[in-house]
């Protein structure tokens, strides 16, 4: 009865998730409408793509893999929200919460990404190995500050609970890591620029350079799986970093808002600044970040021992 209760609450939470995704895209794309002059999508369009991809059909596949990639990567993001407590004391919002979670998490983040780059490979589209050595290698270049920030924020709670890194953060918003570890915060910050492949790191999909991409090989019921993802996991990694770094969430509203103003962070730097090449990409993320990275370790190693 616990398992059918916490499961039946897990999928409520995906739910509100993926809404709360949804409405964050549309916000963002009328919001970059408006800086360009133009009037932007309704708030409902996402909502009515994702009832429209799913009512196609196609009769067009490359392979298995090519078929679960967009499984996959929707896998990645339900894995990442099943195991982060989107409210903090919360019994609905808990989710399968335990010790060790940040771990399993991170493995998560990056297990849709690498899927989802099988299943574009098998496409046979000469544009696709392009796409993925984009997407790799910039993954792995902002894995290395995002990591860093992790071990910094081990060193500091010596504990890999997400719950249990939330609760020491309780009490005051001084407590928040924030505060406690800026280094740390700092780092994972710039790792999140990447994660959320607004400009100048949209360097997949390249908008006006590589116009074949996702939408064009993977239409209908797949476009459909691949637009669910982008809601929930967006959702999810807002979740993560405000657990890890901004102190969670006791209750929906303020969830709400730290995550939106997490979220704008990337987004308004995608508004000033054009694309990068991906030389200047890696090169970005392998440099000041990781520097901040390092001196986020080194900081907690020092604030440990006085």
């Amino acid at each position: 009865m616990n398992w059918a209760l916490s499961i039946f609450y897990y999928i409520v939470t995906v739910l509100v998730v993926l809404v709360y995704g949804l409405l964050l895209y549309a916000f963002i794309a009328k919001t970059m409408a408006r800086v360009q002059g133009r009037i932007g999508i309704p708030i409902y369009q996402p909502f009515l793509d994702i009832i429209q991809t799913y009512g196609r059909r196609t009769a067009v596949t490359h392979g298995y893999m090519f078929d679960l990639g967009p499984v996959f990567r929707l896998t990645g993001g339900l894995g990442t929200l099943a195991f982060i407590p989107v409210i903090y004391g919360s019994e609905i919002f808990g989710n399968f919460h335990f010790a060790g979670d940040l771990l399993l998490v991170m493995y998560f983040i990056f297990f849709g990404q690498l899927g989802m780059a099988l299943g574009a490979g098998e496409s046979g589209h000469p544009y696709a190995p392009m796409g993925i050595a984009r997407g790799l290698a910039q993954m792995t270049a902002f894995e290395v500050p995002f990591a860093l920030a992790v071990i910094a924020v081990f060193m500091q709670y010596e504990t890999a609970s997400i719950t249990e890194i939330v609760a020491a953060q309780q009490g005051s918003i001084y407590n928040w890591t924030l505060f406690t570890n800026p280094f740390a915060v700092l780092a994972a910050m710039f790792a999140f620029l990447g994660m959320s492949m607004y400009p100048p790191f949209d360097l997949v999909t390249a908008p006006n350079e590589i116009p074949i991409g996702p939408p064009t090989e993977y239409h209908s019921a797949y476009l459909s799986l691949l637009q669910t993802n982008r809601a929930i996991f967006a959702g999810a990694k807002l979740v993560l970093f405000m657990n890890l770094f901004f102190g969670g969430a006791t209750n929906l509203p303020i969830m709400v808002l730290k995550t939106w103003a997490i979220y704008m962070i990337p987004v308004l730097i995608g508004v000033a600044f054009p694309r990068f090449k991906v030389e200047n990409s890696i090169r970005f993320f392998l440099g000041v970040p990781t520097l901040v990275g390092i001196i986020a370790v080194l900081y907690m190693q020092y604030w440990g021992t006085v």
